[in-house]
């Protein structure tokens, strides 16, 4: 009697095991069709300080965006780089968010640099007509105190300045 119960218990356990594999398996295979088509959109761009920003949302003033999607299982959704193009050894003419970025950089610091170098030159003519134009020239020491300079100093000068300025002002 008792083999007679076990019997049937192994048989009672083995069809619930056997139901919930079957159960188990068609919820996996389900679940994995569906996450397949369902991909994240990211939108990466561009602040207004140069760092990257990446959102769940467009963002409403930026001009360098992307849109980044992303399968369930976290690689892209796209085809890749080379997608589209009939020549693996053709270029992509343009330029990706860095690259737009360092540009737009090296622009603003070669502006910065012009900027600089007209200041100084605006100084040093300014500096030069000072010392054309003659009387009484000084200089202040480390204490405050003016010292003046006689016209071999003045000479001096003026020679330097009109150095740097046939050097530095085109």
């Amino acid at each position: 009697m008792v083999k007679r119960i076990a019997i049937i218990a192994h048989s009672i356990i083995t069809n619930t095991i056997t139901k919930l594999l079957i159960m188990l398996s068609a919820t996996c295979i389900l679940t994995l069709t569906t996450n397949v088509s369902y991909a994240i959109q990211v939108y990466k761009s561009i602040g207004t300080h140069g760092e990257v920003k990446y959102s769940q949302h467009p963002p409403q003033n930026s001009k360098n965006v992307e849109v980044i999607e992303f399968r369930s299982d976290g690689r892209q959704a796209d085809a890749g780089q080379l997608a589209g193009k009939t020549d693996a050894n053709q270029n992509n003419n343009a330029q990706n968010p860095e690259e737009q970025r360092v540009a737009q950089l090296e622009a603003r610091i070669k502006d910065q640099e012009a900027n600089a170098n007209a200041q100084r030159c605006q100084s040093l003519r300014n500096n030069l007509t000072n010392l054309n134009v003659g009387g009484r020239i000084y200089e202040m020491d480390t204490s405050g105190k003016r010292q003046y300079l006689d016209s071999r100093e003045i000479e001096v000068k003026r020679e330097r300045v009109q150095q740097a300025i046939s050097q530095y002002c085109s």
